[in-house]
C-alpha cells in the first residue's frame, strides 16, 4: 500500500488530474487507509491479550489478519518457553549454590571435627571415596547437558581436594615441614585443577582456581627455605612471569582475567621489593642486585604491555619504565652524594625519553613515555620546596623592617631552610625546563591524524612550563650557591625584567583570549617575583628604594608598551603598589610617626587622579582603585591619632570631589566626598573634646540646605539627596552621638522634634533623603529614651513572657507572611518614587 501511496503521489506531481477523477483518488486511498488501521488495532489488541494470559492457551487471532514481517512482530510468549526461564534460572542457580556451599561446610566440619572418629583406613577410603565421586559427578553431569548443577558440584569437588592435601600431611606425613609441603601441595592441585579444567573444558572455575594455587608454589617455597628478601622478590617476580603467560596465551576470558588480576599483584610486590632494596643499598654493588630484578621485571611487564590491549598496555609499559628507571637509578644514586639522588633518577628518565622519543606509535611505548614523565615530575616536586622558600623565606624581613642588609643572601632568609640539600633544586628545574624547552621545538609526535590544535595546545604549554621553571632555577640559584646579599637581589630584578619584557612581547596587540601560554605565565611570574624581591629589599634603607624605584619604572614602562587593555591594568596596578611602597618609606625616612606617615601616602593617590585625568581609558578605573587602596591604608595607619584621622578624611574627600569632576565619575564620587568631608568634621570635633557639635555643624547645615533649595528650583529632576542630604547629616549624626551620651533631656528633647519636623516635611513634599534622615534619627532618639524603661519593665515580667510573646509575633508574622511581603513591595515602591 505503501508503494500505491507513493506511486499515486509521484503520478500527482507528475500530473495533476482533473478535479473528479482526484477526488476519486483520494477517495480509495483513504479507504484502504482505514481498512490498514482497523488491521492494526485488531493485532493490538490481541497482542494485549496475550500479555495479559500467558499462562493460558493463545486466543485464535480474529479475521486472520495478514503476517507481519518477522522482524516486526515477536513471536508469542509461551508457558515454559525462553520468556519464562528466567526466573526459574535464577532460582536454580540459587538452590545450587546453596547446596554447594552447604557440601563444602560438610566437609569441611566432617575432617576436621569427627576425623578421629574413624580409623586411618576409613578415614582415607571415606575422603578419597568422597572426592573422587565429586570429581566424577561434574563429568557425568556435563554429558546430561547439567551444566549448572555440574559447575555447583565443581567448588566442593576442588575445596575437597585441599582438605586431602590436609590430611595427607596429618596421617602420612606429620613430620615434614608443614610450609614445604604446603608449597608442593599448591603446585600439585594448580597442576591438577588445571588438568581437570582442560579435561571439562565446559566447567569454568577449574582453571582460575588453578591459577590461584598457582600463586604460592614459589612464595611458600622461598619462605620454607628462609630466602633473604630479594629471594622473595625473585619467587614474586617468576610467578608473574608465569601469570603473564597465562593471560597471553591461555584460553577462556575467566582463567586470563583471573590471572591477570594475580600478575598485577605479584609483578608489582616484586618491584616493590626490588624498589626498597635499590634505594637502601648503601654501595654500587648492592644496588646491581635488586636492579636486575627491577629490569627483569619491566622485561616481564614490556612483554605483556607490547601483545596487550590498549588500556592495559599503558599501565604496564608505564610500570616498565619506572622499573627500568628505577634500577639504573639505584645504580647511579651510590655514586652521587644523598641530595643528589633526584638528578640520578632524572637522568635516567631524560635518556629513556630521548631515546623512545620517536618510538610511541605502540601503546606499550606511550606507557614508557608516561613512566619517565612520572618521574620528572616527582623530581620537580622534590626540588620545589626550595624555591617556595626563597619565595616566602624574607617575610620575617616585615617584623624587622631596615634591620641592615647582611653580607650573605641566606641571612635574610628567616626560614630553617636545609640549605645543603637545596644544591641540587636548581638543576633539577633547569634540566626539567630544558626537556620542556626540546619538547616545543620538536615535531609533535603522536597519533597519526591527531587534530593539530591539540600538538599546538601541547607545544604552548611545554614552553610555558620551560619558562616558568626556568624562572624557579634562576631564582633558586643564588640561595643555593650562598651568593652576596647585593648580587642576588640584583639577580632576581633582572629575573623581572626579562619576565615583563617576554610578557609585553608575547601579547603585543593580542586579544587576552588569545594569550600565549608563554606569555600569561610570564604575566603572573612577574608580579610573583616582584613581590619576592620587594620583601627581600626590606633588610636595608637603601636597597628598599633602589628595588621598588626600578620596579615602578618597569612596570610603569610595560603598562606603556603593552597593547592589552587587562595587561596593562594589571602592570599599572602593580605599579601603583610599588609606589605605595616608596612613599610609605620616605614617611619612615623621615622619621615620622606612623599617624604622621599618612598623608604621605595620599600623594600617590592624588597622583592616581591626575592620572585618571590623562587615561581616560579602561585603564583608568584600575589606576584609580589602587589608589584608592593608597588612600585606605593611609587611613588605617592615622586611625590612632583623631586630628590627623580628621586631615586624612579631609584630604581624601579632597580627592574624591577632583574626582567627582569628571562626568562618568560624579556620581559615586561626589556622595563619597560628601561622606568623608562630613566624617572629617565629626572626628575633628571628637578629638577637640566639643561638647555642643550643633555650633558648629548648624553653620554649615543652614547654607548647604539653602544651596539644596535652589538646587531644586533649577534642576526638579535632581535628587533630594544630593540637595539635602549632606546639609542635615552635618548636623544630625553628631547630634545623635551626643544625645546617646546624654544624661540631660534637653538634646534629645530638642533633637526627636527637629527629626519629627524633618520627617513631616519628607512625607508632604515626597523626600525621600528627608523622610528617611528624619525617621531614622527619630527612632533612634525614641528608643535611647525608651530604654531605661523598658529595662525596668522587662525585669519585672516573668521570664517565660518575652519567649512566649516572640513566639506570638512569629506566628502572626509567619501567618500573614505573603501580606507583610506585599505591604514591603509597596513601601519600597513608594519610596523609590520620591526624589
Amino acid at each position: 500500500m505503501y508503494e500505491r501511496v507513493v506511486g499515486a503521489t509521484l503520478t500527482y506531481m507528475e500530473h495533476v488530474p482533473p478535479p473528479a477523477e482526484e477526488l476519486a483518488l483520494l477517495d480509495r486511498e483513504l479507504v484502504q487507509l482505514d481498512a490498514r488501521r482497523v488491521q492494526l488495532l485488531n493485532r493490538r489488541t490481541w497482542l494485549l491479550t496475550v500479555l495479559q494470559q500467558q499462562a493460558a492457551p493463545l486466543p485464535p487471532f480474529p479475521r486472520h489478519p495478514p503476517s507481519p514481517p518477522a522482524w516486526h512482530y515477536p513471536a508469542p510468549l509461551r508457558p515454559g518457553g525462553p520468556g519464562r526461564a528466567a526466573a526459574p534460572r535464577s532460582a536454580q542457580n540459587v538452590l545450587l549454590s546453596l547446596g554447594g556451599l552447604l557440601l563444602i561446610i560438610a566437609a569441611i566440619a566432617f575432617t576436621l571435627v569427627s576425623w578421629g572418629a574413624m580409623g586411618i583406613g576409613g578415614r582415607s577410603a571415606v575422603l578419597a571415596a568422597v572426592t573422587v565421586g565429586a570429581l566424577a559427578a561434574p563429568a557425568v553431569l556435563l554429558k546430561r547437558g547439567l551444566s549448572s548443577t555440574a559447575e555447583s558440584l565443581a567448588a566442593p569437588a576442588l575445596v575437597l581436594t585441599v582438605l586431602d592435601a590436609y590430611a595427607l600431611h596429618a596421617v602420612a606425613a606429620p613430620g615434614t615441614d608443614g610450609l614445604a609441603f604446603a608449597a608442593v601441595a599448591a603446585a600439585v592441585l594448580a597442576t591438577g585443577w588445571a588438568a581437570y579444567g582442560t579435561a571439562l573444558g565446559k566447567l569454568r572455575l577449574p582453571l582460575p582456581a588453578a591459577a590461584v594455587a598457582g600463586q604460592f608454589p614459589l612464595l611458600l617455597g622461598a619462605w620454607a627455605a628462609e630466602a633473604s628478601a630479594l629471594g622473595f622478590g625473585w619467587a614474586l617476580l617468576v610467578t608473574a612471569a608465569a601469570d603473564t603467560a597465562v593471560v597471553l596465551w591461555g584460553k577462556g576470558l575467566g582463567v586470563r582475567v583471573t590471572a591477570g588480576l594475580c600478575a598485577v599483584v605479584t609483578g608489582v610486590l616484586a618491584l616493590l621489593v626490588g624498589l626498597v632494596m635499590s634505594v637502601s643499598a648503601d654501595g654500587a654493588l648492592s644496588a646491581v642486585r635488586p636492579g636486575v630484578l627491577l629490569l627483569v621485571g619491566a622485561a616481564v611487564a614490556l612483554f605483556g604491555a607490547w601483545r596487550a590491549r590498549r588500556e592495559f598496555a599503558l599501565v604496564a609499559g608505564c610500570l616498565a619504565g619506572l622499573a627500568a628507571m628505577a634500577a639504573v637509578g639505584g645504580v647511579l644514586r651510590t655514586a652521587v652524594p644523598e641530595h643528589w639522588a633526584v638528578v640520578a633518577y632524572l637522568v635516567c628518565a631524560v635518556v629513556l625519553m630521548a631515546v623512545l622519543r620517536t618510538q610511541v606509535s605502540r601503546p606499550a611505548g606511550q606507557g614508557v613515555l608516561a613512566g619517565a614523565a612520572v618521574v620528572v615530575a616527582g623530581s620537580v616536586l622534590v626540588a620545589l620546596p626550595p624555591a617556595a622558600a626563597v619565595l616566602l623565606g624574607p617575610l620575617s624581613l616585615l617584623t624587622d623592617v631596615w634591620s641592615g642588609a647582611p653580607d650573605r643572601i641566606r641571612e635574610a632568609m628567616g626560614m630553617s631552610v636545609p640549605w645543603s640539600g637545596m644544591a641540587a633544586s636548581p638543576v633539577v628545574l633547569a634540566v626539567v625546563a630544558g626537556v620542556l624547552f626540546a619538547a616545543h621545538r620538536s615535531r609533535p609526535v603522536g597519533v597519526p591524524g591527531a587534530p593539530v590544535a591539540a600538538g599546538a595546545g601541547w607545544r604552548g604549554g611545554a614552553a610555558a612550563g620551560a619558562l616558568c621553571l626556568g624562572w624557579g632555577a634562576l631564582l633558586v640559584l643564588p640561595a643555593a650557591l650562598d651568593a652576596g646579599y647585593v648580587l642576588a637581589v640584583a639577580a632576581q630584578v633582572v629575573l623581572v625584567a626579562g619576565l615583563l619584557l617576554v610578557a609585553v612581547h608575547g601579547l603585543s596587540g593580542a586579544p587576552l583570549t588569545s594569550l600565549s601560554a608563554v606569555a600569561a605565565t610570564a604575566l603572573v611570574c612577574a608580579p610573583a617575583g616582584a613581590a619576592a624581591v620587594g620583601v627581600l629589599s626590606l633588610a636595608s634603607e637603601a636597597a628598599t628604594y633602589t628595588v621598588f624605584g626600578v620596579l615602578l619604572g618597569l612596570f610603569a614602562g610595560a603598562a606603556v608598551r603593552a597593547r592589552v587593555t587587562a595587561v596593562r591594568a594589571v602592570f599599572a596596578c602593580v605599579a601603583v603598589l610599588c609606589a605605595i611602597m616608596v612613599a610609605s618609606a620616605v614617611g619612615t625616612s623621615l622619621g615620622l610617626a606612623v599617624h604622621e606617615g599618612a598623608p604621605v601616602l595620599l600623594v600617590v593617590t592624588a597622583v592616581t587622579v591626575l592620572l585618571g585625568f590623562r587615561l581616560r581609558g579602561p585603564v583608568s578605573p584600575a589606576v584609580e582603585l589602587s589608589g584608592a587602596f593608597g588612600a585606605l591604608l593611609a587611613l588605617a595607619m592615622a586611625v590612632p591619632s583623631p586630628p590627623f584621622l580628621a586631615l586624612v578624611l579631609a584630604l581624601c574627600g579632597v580627592l574624591a570631589a577632583a574626582t567627582a569632576v569628571r562626568p562618568e565619575r560624579r556620581q559615586v564620587a561626589g556622595y563619597l566626598s560628601a561622606v568623608l568631608f562630613m566624617a572629617a568634621m565629626w572626628v575633628r570635633l571628637v578629638a577637640s573634646g566639643v561638647t555642643v557639635p550643633e555650633a558648629y555643624t548648624l553653620p554649615v547645615t543652614v547654607p548647604a540646605l539653602v544651596v539644596g533649595v535652589l538646587r531644586l528650583r533649577r534642576d526638579p529632576a535632581a535628587s533630594s539627596w544630593t540637595a539635602f542630604g549632606p546639609g542635615l547629616a552635618a548636623t544630625l549624626v553628631p547630634s545623635l552621638f551626643a544625645a546617646w551620651v546624654d544624661t540631660e533631656w534637653l538634646r534629645p528633647l530638642l533633637l526627636g522634634v527637629a527629626a519629627l519636623v524633618i520627617t513631616l516635611l519628607g512625607a508632604r513634599f515626597r523626600l525621600q533623603a528627608l523622610l528617611l534622615l528624619g525617621g531614622g534619627v527619630l527612632a533612634l532618639v525614641t528608643l535611647h529614651e525608651l530604654a531605661p524603661y523598658v529595662v525596668q519593665v522587662a525585669g519585672a515580667l516573668p521570664r517565660w513572657l518575652p519567649p512566649a510573646l516572640a513566639g506570638v509575633l512569629l506566628l502572626v508574622v509567619g501567618a500573614t507572611y505573603e501580606h507583610r511581603l506585599r505591604d514591603a513591595r509597596r513601601l519600597r515602591d513608594a519610596l523609590g518614587r520620591m526624589r
